[in-house]
């Protein structure tokens, strides 16, 4: 008997730390490519034919070559402006009314007869089971939410591979410390070279797949975190 109490509290106590860890655990996004940039080919590199005498000349950096990424590599400078504004409004109302009755009685009057209906009357008393019901529900609820949120910032990010359709797969990261406060930066995602301007620059608003990661780790992060004491007894309080 003892045993089983043991196992039990056991049990019971496994499955309140399980809920406690699947609840307590911070969002993340995960940096690694789509999958169908690691399953698409690399793009084959042309080989180059030299053009001897040229005024233009063909090399790893000719005079009048076109300044914007090319190669796996090198550097594209990504403009990270992103803007949430959400305004939603929601309203219901609900509302229902039943009443039912429920009456025994079956006999009627016998003429003129008075002994018979003095009988009857008494019967349809006994019978007449005179049961009423009534219910009413009534629902409302009415909730507004607004959201905005704004994050700017630049960052250069480096060709990690071209698909074979041309597409670029970029990524790049920054780390700051700052007063003991650690930043970092990421971000990936598939670009067309096309969107790349003539300064090499691209918004964000143009990488396909795109994910951007903002982090502090430091003294101020870890004090807007609530502890794990907290984080377990939320996690099982019922209320």
């Amino acid at each position: 008997m003892k045993f089983g109490v043991i196992l039990f509290m056991s049990i019971v106590t496994l499955l309140v730390f399980s809920g406690c860890t699947a609840k307590s655990v911070d969002p993340t996004i995960a940096m690694k490519p789509p999958a169908y940039v690691e399953q698409l080919p690399s793009k084959e590199k042309e080989a180059a034919f030299p053009n001897e005498g040229s005024l233009f000349g063909r090399g790893d950096n000719p005079l009048f070559s076109d300044r914007k990424a090319m190669n796996v590599n090198d550097l594209v400078t990504v403009v990270i402006d992103e803007t949430v504004a959400q305004s939603s409004s929601s309203k219901k109302s609900l509302s229902k009314n039943n009443s039912d009755k429920l009456g025994g009685g079956i006999f009627t009057n016998a003429g003129t007869n008075a002994a018979v209906n003095g009988a009857v009357n008494r019967i349809n008393g006994i019978t007449n089971l005179g049961f009423q019901t009534g219910s009413q529900n009534s629902f409302s609820s009415k909730g507004d939410n607004t959201r905005n949120e704004q994050f700017t910032t630049t960052i250069s990010a480096r060709v990690i591979k071209i698909l074979n359709n041309g597409n670029y797969f970029i990524s790049g990261s920054r780390e700051m410390l700052i007063n003991g406060e650690k930043q970092i930066i990421e971000i990936s995602g598939v670009i067309r070279p096309y969107d790349i301007d003539q300064t090499n620059t691209i918004n964000s608003k143009y990488i396909a797949d795109a994910k951007i990661l903002y982090k502090t780790e430091g003294p101020m992060d870890i004090n807007n975190k609530k502890g794990w004491g907290t984080k377990l007894i939320e996690s099982i309080w019922p209320f």
